[in-house]
């Protein structure tokens, strides 16, 4: 059975037209990427500093201020941020987040999660629509879900506060965050940081292969503060500031990472698009040539029969 030529003309339409889709597609993404990677690059110098400064402080201060942020308890309930894109068509952007944050919910959490004690909170509504029928002994909380839209510090805020709060009160003996940390348009590194306690071993070893190519970040063990005005004063006011930095922090990590994700998924889309219009055309053209010759053959022995 021959080509219908039709239908190849028909799906070489299909074709260009899905081209001109990821093509558009990738130079609004790219665009929205140079405004998410000025944001995180300006802002991660100064969460980096805030981070070893938090560590240190766990290490060297003895404060209650501090010791309700520290305190290492039997892990019965937990609480666990999944930040994800509201978006699809970023390849396995959201994928890799939500594969981080089931390891630790199947591994490290899952005597926990049996017990019906881990609450998840969505940021994104990729997340939520992935673990909405999962995990039926979790509590799950979407009042944040567009949070990841417009990414703003006093919304970060405003959840870091409640977090501390219900850790200070025992609600949770911990919380972390999975989010994906932007190291560049085609590479992301996907992490469950643990946010509650204060630990200074773990905290300093999540986030550095995208600060500072990869080098483990150092921190002094022995710093010597001296506290002006009155350190319990002054810590109650520094540490939750730098907590409400570091969630703005993954959330514009996450914003980078979604728009270099699907920046790079729809420039491998637009490439496959050309290489399948350059089959679909070769195919069009054999078709075509086999048509003419078919019908010269027949106009040929037509008139060899007219002759006879």
């Amino acid at each position: 059975m021959g080509v219908n030529l039709k239908e190849v003309r028909d799906r070489m339409a299909s074709v260009q037209n899905t081209q001109q889709i990821t093509k558009a597609m990738k130079m609004v993404s790219a665009a929205k990427l140079r405004k998410a990677q000025d944001a995180i690059t300006e802002l991660r110098p100064y969460a980096n500093k805030l981070e070893e400064i938090l560590s240190n402080l766990a290490d060297n201060v003895d404060s209650e201020s501090l010791s309700s942020l520290t305190a290492q308890r039997e892990v019965k309930s937990v609480l666990l941020v999944v930040i994800t894109s509201s978006k699809g068509l970023c390849g396995a952007f959201n994928a890799n987040v939500i594969k981080a944050a089931r390891e630790k919910l199947d591994g490290e959490y899952a005597d926990a999660v049996k017990a019906g004690g881990v609450k998840l909170v969505f940021i994104g509504k990729k997340g939520r629509e992935y673990f909405k029928n999962k995990y039926p002994t979790v509590q799950k909380v979407d009042d944040f879900v567009d949070l990841i839209e417009k990414p703003s510090f006093d919304a970060a805020a405003s959840l870091s506060n409640i977090m501390i709060q219900r850790f200070q009160e025992e609600v949770y003996d911990r919380i972390d965050i999975a989010f994906s940390e932007f190291r560049n348009a085609a590479m992301q590194n996907f992490i469950v940081y643990p946010y509650l306690p204060i630990n200074q071993s773990e905290r300093l070893t999540e986030i550095s292969a995208g600060s500072d190519g990869g080098k483990e970040k150092e921190s002094s063990s022995n710093a010597d503060y001296i506290f002006e005005p009155d350190q319990d004063q002054l810590l109650l006011q520094l540490i939750p500031s730098i907590l409400r930095t570091q969630i703005f922090r993954f959330l514009l990590d996450t914003s980078a990472s979604e728009h270099g994700a699907r920046m790079t998924a729809m420039d491998k889309a637009t490439d496959n698009a050309s290489d399948l219009l350059k089959e679909l055309r070769i195919n069009y053209n054999k078709a075509r040539q086999e048509a003419i010759t078919r019908e010269l053959s027949e106009i040929v022995g037509g008139a060899a029969a007219l002759e006879g």
